[in-house]
């Protein structure tokens, strides 16, 4: 029986991977490295510190631990200037009608992300009140596939994994929920997210209720 949601943020919510990219980017090339829209594909669902050691060993350099403690304060303040100026209009299409009828169901929701400036996010799109728990990069240290933070989420829910359905957009993601024993939803590619039980290209292609849960 499915008791509760959990939400991956950025590509299922809001779209702010176009902030970290443009973040990761300007760090990128103040270390000549190279670093596209390919690369940074391969950062999503990874934590702060996993992926500038992935920006690193793209570029074949290493750096002393004080510099890569500076470079990631660096990068995320160059991403909260973006993200400074979001509002609900950012929220992706379906998403909050999802959350609504999640609500209207009875079922509690969980956020879970890599991101450590997820309450900042859901604040500023007017969302944070939906949350029975936030769980996030402040909270866990292992990333995606690891699947820490979806455990966590359902632990503070107090639920098994077996009763939430987690909504993701990376790989790293959805192999972190199928290694937490949870039911997935892929949200994008059909043909990248082949490993999710169920697959949408957005939020607003499906209702919670009749095309996922009555069918599990």
């Amino acid at each position: 029986m499915i008791r509760g949601i959990i939400f991956d943020l950025d590509g299922v919510i809001v779209d702010t991977a176009k902030y970290h990219y443009l973040a990761w980017q300007r760090m990128a090339q103040k270390l000549g490295v190279k670093f596209t829209e390919e690369e940074n594909e391969q950062l999503k669902g990874v934590s702060r510190r996993g992926s500038i050691e992935k920006i690193m060993n793209w570029g074949g350099i290493t750096l002393p631990e004080h510099e890569i403690e500076h470079w990631m304060k660096v990068k995320n303040e160059w991403y909260l200037e973006y993200v400074e100026a979001m509002s609900p209009s950012e929220i992706l299409p379906g998403a909050a009608e999802i959350i609504a009828e999640a609500k209207s169901l009875g079922l509690k929701i969980s956020l879970g992300s890599a991101s450590k400036n997820s309450q900042f996010i859901l604040e500023r799109v007017g969302l944070i009140q939906e949350f029975d728990a936030l769980v996030d990069g402040n909270v866990v240290s292992a990333s995606k596939p690891d699947p820490e933070v979806f455990l966590t989420g359902a632990k503070l829910l107090q639920l098994d994994p077996e009763e939430c359905i987690v909504f993701e957009d990376a790989v790293a993601g959805v192999q972190a929920a199928k290694n937490g024993n949870m039911t997935v939803v892929g949200i994008g590619d059909e043909t990248v997210l082949q490993e999710a039980d169920f697959n949408f290209q957005s939020m607003a292609d499906f209702s919670l209720k009749s095309d996922i849960i009555e069918k599990i």
